[in-house]
């Protein structure tokens, strides 16, 4: 086929294309439109956040920790059990901005100089707010957190100065403490993928929670693996038919770690953690 013969096909391909781009072009336009519309109507949550985060070990007031975070992820790759995740869509402003799921994997310390802090290029988690940034009431811990699988070094504290939320018991009737009942087995069943370290195994090397069975007379797994020296207990509660029983109390070394509610073995989990509250006084 000669040159000139081609020529008609070459352009007709080519306007083809374009014709193409262009509707392609204009089917994103309106999409993006539409996007932004019923995101100002409030029907896909980009400008507002559908859930409150409890954000890692370190990070700084809600607004300021949005505004200076870069998601870069830094701290998502550090974390030795996977505690760190990133927003999504639903997260409003804090899409793609780093959270934990304490449910489904909590910070366990594992990391002990807390990595996630080391790593921050932004100082969005931090060891030390500047002074120019509030400290809410509250926030502030009374003293250096001691870590329990720490108590016995020299140094057994974590450099922590801030609490990211406080842990609650939330379903008292469902508590096994409370009912005056005992726990065998794996705490979150042969499926559940969340890790922790066990002194009695490796205090440096996190361990399937899957893999640690359990055998209590009496449920106190909240207190029993909370990593934090102090920060929760069980006290002796009477009944409503005038038995003994025992209920977690949460006290002020809480940091807001979440391992209470990722170990507690009912479901939905009796104790859970509220992020970013802070501290009024013991909690049961």
């Amino acid at each position: 086929m000669n040159e000139a013969a081609e020529k008609p096909k070459k352009l007709a391909t080519s306007l083809e294309k374009a014709a193409k781009a262009r509707r392609k072009f204009i089917q994103s336009v309106g999409l993006t439109g539409t996007f932004i519309g019923l995101s100002l109507l409030g029907y896909i949550p980009v400008l507002r956040a559908s859930t409150t985060r409890l954000r890692p070990p370190g990070a700084l007031n809600e607004s300021d920790f949005l505004s200076s975070c870069i998601k870069c992820g830094q701290c998502v790759q550090v974390c030795p059990v996977q505690a760190i995740k990133l927003g999504d869509i639903d997260d409003g402003f804090g899409l793609g901005v780093p959270y934990i799921d304490a449910r489904e994997q909590a910070c366990d310390f594992s990391c002990d100089a807390v990595q996630c802090i080391l790593a921050c290029p932004t100082g969005s988690l931090t060891y030390k707010k500047p002074p120019f940034l509030n400290i809410r009431d509250g926030a502030l811990l009374a003293a250096a957190p001691i870590l329990k699988a720490k108590e016995k070094d020299t140094e057994p504290t974590l450099n922590l100065k801030e609490r990211i939320g406080v842990a609650r018991l939330a379903l008292p009737s469902a508590c096994l403490a409370v009912q005056g009942k005992g726990f065998k087995g794996a705490a979150r069943g042969a499926g559940f993928a969340g890790q922790l370290r066990y002194m009695d195994v490796d205090r440096w090397k996190p361990i399937p929670i899957a893999d640690h069975p359990y055998d209590l007379p009496l449920c106190d797994l909240c207190v029993r693996e909370c990593p934090v020296k102090g920060a929760i207990e069980l006290r002796p509660l009477k009944s409503a038919d005038g038995s003994a029983r025992m209920t977690p109390v949460v006290l002020e070394p809480c940091v807001g770690c979440g391992v209470c509610e990722m170990v507690c073995p009912v479901e939905p989990a009796a104790i859970v953690v509220d992020a970013q509250v802070m501290w009024t006084g013991e909690r049961s």
